[in-house]
C-alpha cells in the first residue's frame, strides 16, 4: 500500500504518506502547513487517518518558512500539553527531520546575529521587508520546533528510526549524512537533497548578502530595495519508493538542485527522463523555481501543487510550461490542486483538457484532504 494524502493548507505545503498494508499502515508527515493548518484540517486529518494514539514513524520539515512549520509547532505544542495533561496524545511522533538553521548554517549564530542587528537598525522600515522579516521569523520557528522535539523526546535527524544514533541534531539530513536510503517497511526514503555543498554555499550566500545590505538596512529609504535579494534556505528533498511505485517530494527546492541531487544519486538517467508516478511541484508551482529542463527530465502521471492563489502562486506560466511538455511528450497527466485559483482557471481557458490531453482535479471546497493512490 502506498497513498498520499495531500492535507489542505492554503498557501503552504502539508503531506501525509502512508504505506506499509492495509491491516498495519505505517505514516511519515511532510510538512505542516501555515497557521491555523492544524487545527482546521491537519489535526482531522490525523484522527481519521492515523487514529487517536497512533504513530507517525517520521515528521520531516522540508524547511523552515512559516507557511510549512506553523503547523507542526502547534501540533507539537498540542502533544505537550496533552502529555502535561495526561491526556491521550493526538499521536506519537517517532523521529524529526529537521535541519534547523542554527545547526546546519549557522552554527556560531553569526548569520542570526548579524540579521537581528540589520533588522532593529531598519526600524519601522522591516514592516515592509517581507522576506527578510520572514527569514529571520523561520529561524526563530525552527528553533522553536527543535525545542518541542527534545521536550517530546523525539530523536532529531536520527539515520535510522530503530537506532537513531549516530547522527542526531547537529548532523544536518542530506544526502552526504544519509547515503542509503531509509527503510520503513515497504518504504524507502532516498534523500537526494541539500548536499553539504549546497549548505556550505548557502551559508555563504547569506554572509555575502550581509556584507552588501547590512549598511543598507541601517537606512529605512534602502532597506525594502534590499529586500528580494535574501537568500531562501535549502529544502530536503526526497525520492520515496513504495510497491514499485515513485514520488518526489521537493519541499520549496530550485530545480537546478533538484535535477543534481538525483543525478549524483545516480537516479537521473543520462538519456531519458527519470519517470515518478506523482511529482510534488516545488514551491507551490513558483515558476521561479521551475523550467522546462525540468518538465523534460522528470515526468510523472500526476502532479500535485500545493497552493491557493497567494502570491500569485501556482503560476499561470508553470501551469501552461507542464501541460505543453505533457502534450509534446505525448502523456496524459492529471494535476491535482488544493485550491481553486486564478490560474488554473486561465489554464483551463488557455489549454482545452480534451485537446492538450490532462485532467486537473481541485480539492472540494471544505475539504480537509485528496487522497492519492499510488499502489
Amino acid at each position: 500500500m502506498f497513498r498520499l494524502h495531500v492535507v489542505q493548507a492554503a498557501l503552504g505545503d502539508c503531506l501525509l504518506l502512508e504505506f506499509g498494508t492495509a491491516a498495519a499502515p505505517r505514516f511519515v508527515l511532510i510538512d505542516g502547513g501555515p497557521a491555523g493548518t492544524w487545527q482546521a484540517h491537519l489535526r482531522p486529518v490525523l484522527t481519521d487517518v492515523v487514529g487517536p494514539g497512533g504513530r507517525l514513524d517520521l515528521v520531516m520539515l522540508s524547511h523552515v518558512d512559516n507557511d510549512h512549520v506553523l503547523g507542526l509547532l502547534d501540533l507539537a505544542a498540542d502533544l505537550r500539553a496533552e502529555r502535561a495533561n495526561g491526556d491521550t496524545e493526538t499521536v506519537r511522533l517517532g523521529n524529526l527531520w529537521h535541519n534547523s538553521f542554527a545547526r546546519t548554517l549557522d552554527p556560531d549564530g553569526a548569520i542570526a546575529t548579524r540579521l537581528a542587528a540589520a533588522m532593529a537598525s531598519a526600524g519601522a522600515a522591516a514592516a515592509t521587508m517581507t522576506s527578510t522579516g520572514m527569514a529571520l521569523q523561520g529561524i526563530g520557528e525552527g528553533n522553536r520546533l527543535r525545542q518541542h522535539a527534545l521536550a517530546l523526546g523525539v530523536p532529531i535527524n536520527g539515520r535510522s528510526l530503530a537506532n537513531p544514533k549516530p547522527g542526531g541534531e547537529n548532523t544536518p539530513v542530506t544526502p552526504d549524512t544519509l547515503p542509503r536510503a531509509l527503510r520503513l517497511g515497504n518504504l524507502r526514503l532516498k534523500v537526494v537533497g541539500p548536499s553539504q555543498a549546497n549548505l556550505d554555499a548557502l551559508r555563504a550566500d547569506w554572509l555575502a548578502w550581509l556584507d552588501a545590505h547590512e549598511d543598507e538596512l541601517a537606512d529605512p529609504q534602502l532597506a525594502a530595495n534590499a529586500d528580494r535579494s535574501v537568500p531562501n534556505l535549502s529544502s530536503i528533498i526526497v525520492l520515496a519508493t513504495a510497491d514499485g511505485r515513485r514520488l518526489l517530494l521537493t519541499g520549496d527546492g530550485r530545480g537546478d538542485p533538484i535535477l543534481s541531487g538525483l543525478a549524483a544519486a545516480r537516479l537521473l538517467p543520462a538519456s531519458a527522463p527519470l519517470h515518478v508516478d506523482v511529482f510534488k511541484l516545488p514551491h507551490h508551482g513558483s515558476i521561479r523555481n521551475l523550467s522546462a529542463e525540468l518538465f523534460d527530465r522528470i515526468i510523472a502521471d500526476t502532479y500535485v501543487v500545493s497552493a491557493d492563489g497567494t502570491h500569485g502562486n501556482p503560476d499561470l506560466e508553470t501551469l501552461v510550461l507542464l501541460v505543453d511538455a505533457a502534450h509534446r511528450q505525448g502523456r496524459a497527466i492529471e494535476i491535482v490542486a488544493t485550491n481553486r485559483t486564478p490560474s488554473t482557471d486561465a489554464l483551463l481557458a488557455q489549454r482545452d483538457p480534451a485537446v492538450s490531453g490532462y485532467r486537473l482535479t481541485v480539492m472540494g471546497a471544505g475539504g480537509h484532504r485528496h487522497v492519492v493512490t499510488l499502489a
